[in-house]
C-alpha cells in the first residue's frame, strides 16, 4: 500500500492503519529498535510504542516521508527504553558501540547540555557532513543514526568491513577538527 494511502487511513481513524504500517514497516522498525537495545522483547515493545505514538500524532501531524517519521519515532523510543534500562550500565548494543566510537568527536563532557547549544551542535554536525563525499555521509548516517552494524553497512554498500572502518574514522577525524574548528569541542 502506499504510504500517501497509510497515512490517509491515519487521518481517518482507521485501525487498519497500524495493520498497514506493521506490514510495510515492521522489520525496518524491528531493525532500528534492535539496533539500539540488543534485545529482542525490548524492541517489539518498541516498534509497538511506535504505532501507538503515530496513531496519536497523524493527525495532526502529515509527514511527507512515512518510513522517516516511522524510523525517527522508533529511534527516539528506542533510545528512552536503552537508557531507563541502563542508566548505570552499557551492553553490546550498536547504540552503546556507536556511542563509543562518537566519544572522542563529541563527548559529554564537551557537549553543552542546554538544549539550544545541542541545537546548535546538531546543526554544525549536518554541516560537516555536507561538505564530505556522498558514500562517507552514507556510511555515517547509516553507522550513527540508523545505529547499523560495520557487517551491515559493508554488506548494504557492496564494501569490505574494513573500507568501512575506515571512512568512519576518517569521518569522525574529520569531525572533530571541524567541531574544534568552530569552537564546539
Amino acid at each position: 500500500m502506499e504510504d500517501s494511502r497509510i497515512v490517509e487511513l491515519y487521518w481517518q481513524r482507521d485501525e487498519s492503519a497500524i495493520s498497514e504500517t506493521q506490514q510495510k514497516y515492521g522489520n525496518y522498525l524491528t531493525k532500528i529498535a534492535y539496533n539500539i537495545l540488543a534485545d529482542v522483547e525490548d524492541s517489539r515493545e518498541s516498534v509497538n510504542d511506535t504505532y501507538l505514538k503515530a496513531w496519536y500524532s497523524i493527525p495532526p501531524q502529515k509527514p511527507c516521508v512515512l518510513s522517516t517519521f516511522l524510523g525517527r519515532l522508533t529511534r527516539q523510543i528506542s533510545i528512552d527504553i536503552y537508557r531507563k534500562k541502563n542508566a548505570k550500565k552499557r551492553q553490546g548494543s550498536e547504540y552503546a558501540l556507536a556511542l563509543d566510537e562518537l566519544y572522542d568527536c563529541a563527548s559529554p563532557h564537551g557537549t553543552p547540555e542546554k538544549e539550544v547549544e545541542a541545537q546548535l551542535l546538531a546543526k554544525c554536525i549536518g554541516e560537516y557532513l555536507t561538505t564530505i563525499s556522498d558514500d562517507a555521509r552514507n556510511i555515517f548516517v547509516c553507522r550513527y543514526y540508523f545505529l547499523d552494524s560495520v557487517r551491515d553497512i559493508a554488506e548494504h554498500s557492496g564494501a569490505g568491513e574494513s573500507k568501512i572502518k575506515s571512512s568512519l574514522h576518517r569521518t569522525r577525524i574529520g569531525l572533530k577538527q571541524y567541531l574544534e574548528k568552530e569552537e564546539l569541542l
